[in-house]
């Protein structure tokens, strides 16, 4: 019988690693209440509370220090943090410099806070994942090396479900946020118990009371009626979803185009334009913040079609022109927002052409699940959600139409860097980030130099092909031998390397992976690829001799 109960307890490794899960949950859930108490109460509250002109104008302030926040504290780090979330997960060895929680912390309080229309499940996973993978290095002779992926994971839980106080969404949504197609199922058991503790620890804060995100509590049933609408807003929410993540890749796009004075400001005006308007149109600034007070306002009285679409399209500006701008954010609870909205809209159409006997908040509910399940592709989580905010009263029909607007939304997605499923070692190798093969590069060559001292110095002295052209810390383009000896010898002295650098061969992005280099160096037919980073600053290069080996395993095993 003790031999039997031995067999069953698990290994103490394990029992360890769930240990720190619990803790880890704690921690998180505490930092969380804290967090949405400053961004929700102290400061979006007040801000709503304005007069006009001034919740109007907010949003600049916010975007303001956002942006100062982030190029001096953070020393020109980029505003993501949902998406370093992933990119770290993605990593042989997950790291998120804890250095950096500072600054986009402070940047997504003042961008949320202040009135930017996105989501504040941005910096929470942040928080979350940065906590844990710290927590797995300074256990790690107790949890092993294995522990920092599933911290990392068992964290981003923690901060969703205390900050949505959905235990349950907060497990799915973070073992779906890595992939399109697939699960971080290794993660699985320390994020329940991550949850479990977080959301303990965030409702027994005195800082925050509990509430449900969503006041909707009904029993839908499941007849013809609920599942023919649940296939139209799936329908529509897919195609709805695929344009949302596509506007939301051009604003990040832009935000990286662009000077940042120049984005604070057109989208400082922009954002207070939208505010005005909204506030002329529907009684209330409701273009402010992640949009909750939006689902309010569309609950206070029977709103028209027309002002509710109408409504749909100034959130959905507002967020895009908040990420335009170089805000911090996220955009779980601005799509969520969206899909009520869209819900909505689609459940009056709905009832206009004969199909009665519903419960109307059941349309708002599956726009819900819907969109949400297409804009981030976590339609489980999409699901989850609406049962735990709802009382489980539209689970079947949520389902179908989360499934539905999966087959429409395509690979699109809000997140960038989600992969579509876990791959094999080979494949994972292929998959990896090019910083695992990227290194500095000690010989370069000025535009100002010659082609003399190229061929004398470089390419005879150090027997160099190709050496990157790099203008102080800019990467310019690539200087080949064979470039030079196009020109004729006598003129070598007197010829800049300006005038025959390769101007034609993009650079790659430290946010590659491997195979994404290999393809670049196949096209443009170099055996050498620069990365470089934000204003095109020069980082190092990727050889073809750094990663011929791995060419050649995946060759031989295709």
């Amino acid at each position: 019988m003790l031999s039997f109960l031995r067999a069953l307890a698990p290994e103490q490794q394990v029992i360890r690693l769930l240990a720190a899960s619990v803790l880890l949950g704690g921690l998180v859930g505490f930092i969380i209440s804290l967090l949405q108490w400053v961004v929700l109460r102290a400061l979006l509250e007040s801000v709503e509370g304005l007069p006009i002109w001034a919740a109007a104008i907010s949003p600049f302030f916010g975007l303001a220090i956002a942006t100062l926040t982030l190029r001096t504290i953070g020393r020109g780090i980029t505003p993501s943090t949902s998406d370093e979330h992933i990119r770290a997960y993605h990593e042989e060895a997950p790291y998120l410099s804890g250095r950096n929680l500072t600054p986009r912390l402070v940047a997504g309080i003042a961008t949320i806070g202040l009135g930017g229309a996105v989501g504040l499940e941005g910096p929470s996973i942040y928080t979350g994942s940065v906590v844990g993978l710290k927590l797995s290095r300074r256990l790690r002779r107790w949890l092993g090396k294995d522990s920092a992926k599933i911290l990392m994971t068992a964290g981003a839980a923690a901060a969703v479900a205390s900050l949505f106080q959905a235990p349950a969404t907060g497990v799915v949504f973070a073992l779906e946020a890595p992939y399109r197609d697939d699960l971080a199922n290794r993660a699985l058991l320390p994020s329940l118990l991550a949850s479990a503790a977080a959301y303990l620890a965030f409702i027994s804060t005195p800082l925050v009371q509990a509430e449900r995100v969503l006041p909707f509590a009904f029993d839908s049933g499941v007849g013809t009626a609920q599942i023919l609408g649940a296939i139209a807003i799936g329908l529509g929410a897919g195609f709805g979803g695929r344009a949302y993540a596509w506007c939301v890749r051009r604003a990040k796009a832009i935000a990286a185009d662009h000077s940042a004075f120049r984005a604070v400001v057109v989208g400082g005006v922009l954002l207070a334009l939208l505010a005005v308007i909204s506030n002329e149109a529907a009684g209330d600034p409701i273009t402010l913040g992640p949009g909750v007070a939006t689902i309010r306002w569309l609950l206070e009285d029977q709103r028209p079609i027309i002002m509710v679409l109408f409504v749909f399209l100034l959130r959905a500006s507002a967020t895009f022109v908040t990420v335009g701008a170089g805000g911090t954010g996220g955009f779980f609870i601005p799509l969520a927002v969206q899909g009520v909205l869209f819900g909505t809209v689609v459940g009056n159409g709905l009832e206009s052409i004969g199909i009665t006997g519903v419960s109307g908040n059941l349309w708002p509910v599956l726009g819900l699940a819907a969109f949400l399940g297409a804009g981030y592709r976590t339609p489980l989580a999409a699901v989850m959600f609406v049962a735990e905010s709802t009382g489980g009263g539209a689970v079947v029909p949520a389902l179908i139409a989360a499934a539905v607007s999966q087959l429409v939304a395509g690979p699109s997605s809000v997140a960038t860097g989600q992969k579509v499923e876990r791959t094999g070692l080979v494949e994972g190798k292929a998959n990896s980030p090019v910083g695992n093969v990227l290194k500095p590069v000690i010989f370069t060559v000025t535009p100002d130099s010659t082609v003399y001292e190229f061929i004398h110095n470089l390419a005879i002295g150090q027997q160099l092909k190709t050496v990157p052209v790099v203008d102080g810390a800019r990467y310019v383009g690539l200087c080949t031998v064979s470039a030079c000896a196009e020109v004729e010898r006598d003129k070598w002295p007197t010829t800049l390397i300006a005038e025959v650098v390769d101007r034609t061969v993009p650079p790659g992005s430290p946010h590659w992976n491997l195979r994404d280099a290999m393809v670049a160096m196949r096209k443009s037919e170099q055996d050498m690829l620069a990365i470089v980073g934000d204003d095109n600053v020069f980082l190092g290069v990727v050889s073809a001799e750094d990663i011929v080996r791995l060419e050649e395993i995946i060759a031989v095993t295709q």
